[in-house]
């Protein structure tokens, strides 16, 4: 085995954190793969890898050796890159939150699929984190702040979380002007944990951090529903209500109230390695996601 074998083979470990989805994705046999991590551990002179009971995890001298083997490895994909037709195909798996996915990702996938003839693609909708390594997501849009991992992040734009409501609902109970005025108002919240709670940018004495509300749902369609039906005040993401608010169907309360803009991000598992499918589809879904009004809000 060369030594270039065994740093491809070091990157992959590290970013699957497991020996045996690292053999797997390589086609080597779990002892191949591990015979390789000894090896290199020996002339490296230093442990790179701690196990413990549910994954593994680069030590100090791992990371190091980690960041620059990647690099020796993904200099080496780029170099013969050119000399052989990379073939975009196969299956990709697509992770993104319901809404989204459904009004934002599900018709760029389906232009991917009319440009790409050997491409399948899964849609996974879940308004959870998945964990791309554990549920082998190939893509994932994720919305907020990112945790520090081995994953690489592509940022297409923000969003911003809004109040609203629709005019007949403010007609016959009043336009709050700060956030105390919630009180006197019904709410409609989500059943997740914090959903019934509001922050706000510039929250004055008497604001309520913990909002009531008679009706309650984790769906968003229906929570829209009950909005647009006047039944109260409610809390979005911007690309949520944007054609609402555009319509005129949904009023924007509270803006100078509203928090900090939350980053949206493509997420991959990394660049060593990568198939040519999940390279050409990043920078076809970057590019048009980029181009989203609702990626922008004001």
């Amino acid at each position: 085995m060369d030594r270039l074998d065994e740093f491809a083979i070091f990157v992959r470990i590290v970013e699957d954190g497991s020996l045996v989805r690292a053999a797997r994705r390589l086609r080597r046999s779990p002892p191949a793969v591990t015979r390789a991590l000894a090896a290199l551990e020996d002339r490296i002179g230093a442990r790179l890898i701690d196990r413990t009971t549910r994954r593994l995890a680069p030590t100090e001298a791992g990371r190091d050796l980690y960041e620059r083997a990647r690099a020796v490895v993904a200099g080496y994909e780029a170099a013969t890159a050119g000399a052989r037709e990379a073939p975009v195909r196969g299956l990709l798996r697509i992770a993104a939150p319901v809404q989204f996915g459904r009004r934002h990702v599900s018709p760029l996938a389906a232009h991917f699929l009319d440009t790409h003839a050997e491409i399948e693609i899964e849609l996974l909708l879940n308004d959870r984190n998945v964990d791309l390594i554990d549920e082998d997501v190939d893509v994932a849009v994720r919305i907020g702040a990112l945790a520090d991992s081995s994953l690489t992040a592509r940022r297409v734009g923000h969003v911003r979380r809004q109040w609203v409501a629709s005019p007949d609902y403010l007609a016959r109970r009043g336009v709050p002007k700060n956030p105390a005025d919630l009180a006197r108002h019904e709410a409609l919240l989500g059943t997740s944990l914090g959903a019934m709670d509001w922050s706000f940018a510039r929250r004055r004495r008497g604001a309520p951090l913990r909002l009531e509300g008679r009706f309650r749902t984790d769906d968003i369609e229906t929570r829209l529903r009950a909005v647009r039906d006047g039944r109260g005040i409610a809390q979005f993401l911007s690309y949520q209500v944007a054609d609402d608010l555009a319509a005129g169907r949904l009023v924007r309360l509270l803006r100078a109230f509203e928090t900090a803009p939350l980053p949206v991000h493509l997420l991959t598992k990394g660049r060593a390695h990568r198939a040519p499918k999940i390279d050409v589809f990043l920078e076809f879904a970057a590019s048009r996601l980029s181009a989203l009004p609702v990626l922008h809000p004001d």
